[in-house]
């Protein structure tokens, strides 16, 4: 069974059933309503769940297929929020291939009777959050929107924290940035600015739903509630301009690399020129005594070998000297 998790919520505490069955029959009978906690199910399952609770058909094929935006989607008596979750990777440093940000989904469906949450992904979302909510049982006496509620702001709120985790690799790659390393971070840095991309598409598009949930009524969301997710949705604008400026930044770094790298192949250029033009001055001054020609100067003299070598070196000495003087060397 995909089922993780069902409970029967009243008057903001949890009541004990024997079944998911009989969650909905009390709910319906006696008030209150039902919490349904699935883990990637099949097709035929969730079709059972949505027919139980009126789901629409289009919002339960999203939740079957997964892979989706995060959205909100209002129909006449439920809603579908479709939310990313993150989870930052914890690793000893960061590498060209290393994972940092993994993503999964969560939709939740809600209505006045019910809040059925369906999770894709390998890390849990569902335990700490219904842990929170029943530590606070007025809030949670407002019915499905306050899970709803929880929900958006624990994902909201692990947002910041994969934000300001992923702050320490930024820092990281900054120490290294001048140093000598001929362009070798740049993997790092792009690798870095790859999975902040992950974490991009997770937040960006979350502000148009929650903008929603905080300034239009809706019938299944207590107006009570609504002021909770203006809340969240001032804490995904931080989140949302954190994530821009970490962006931008490693945009600037992988340009300093860039710009390293290239100071580098210069220098490695201006090196080579330079003892080139060293070694050419023996190879011209020797090809030319090369020649053979009968009438060349100070080839009948003793001392024209040793005055040969001599001129060779003053000139590869004072070569050496003016390029070294212009940093070339």
């Amino acid at each position: 069974m995909a089922i993780v998790d069902c409970a029967l919520y009243r008057d903001g505490f949890r009541e004990s059933v024997s079944s998911h069955d009989e969650a909905i029959r009390l709910a319906r009978s006696d008030g209150g309503f039902v919490w349904t906690h699935l883990y990637e199910p099949p097709e035929d399952e969730l079709a059972g769940i949505a027919q139980e609770f009126g789901l629409h058909p289009l919002a339960v094929e999203d939740a079957v297929q997964a892979r989706q935006r995060p959205k909100l989607d209002v129909y006449p008596d439920s809603l579908l929020a479709v939310f990313k979750t993150v989870r930052y990777v914890l690793h000893p440093a960061v590498t060209e291939t290393n994972e940092i940000v993994q993503t999964g989904e969560l939709m939740v469906f809600i209505g006045d009777r019910f809040v059925v949450t369906v999770r894709h992904g390998e890390h849990d979302e569902h335990e700490p959050i219904r842990e929170r909510l029943q530590a606070h049982p007025d809030m949670l006496s407002r019915g499905p929107s306050a899970v709803l509620y929880a929900i958006a702001d624990h994902v909201v709120d692990t947002y910041i924290e994969v934000a300001d985790l992923i702050e320490k690799d930024i820092e990281e790659l900054e120490e290294i940035a001048f140093a000598d390393q001929r362009g070798r971070d740049a993997g790092r840095v792009y690798q870095v600015k790859r999975e902040l991309l992950e974490l991009r598409r997770a937040v960006f598009p979350l502000a148009q739903p929650l903008g929603v949930l905080a300034g239009t009524e809706l019938r299944v969301v207590d107006p009570k509630v609504r002021a909770y997710f203006r809340d969240v949705e001032d804490h995904l604008t931080r989140v949302h301009e954190t994530v821009g400026s970490y962006d931008e930044l490693l945009t600037s770094l992988l340009q300093a690399n860039l710009a390293q790298l290239s100071i580098a192949q210069n220098e490695d250029m201006r090196k080579i020129t330079s003892w080139a033009a060293i070694i050419a001055a023996p190879t011209a001054i020797a090809g030319i005594y090369g020649m053979n020609f009968k009438f060349m100067p100070e080839l009948d003299s003793p001392i024209g070998y040793p005055a040969v070598l001599l001129a060779i070196a003053i000139v590869c000495v004072l070569l050496y000297r003016g390029f070294k003087r212009n940093g070339w060397l």
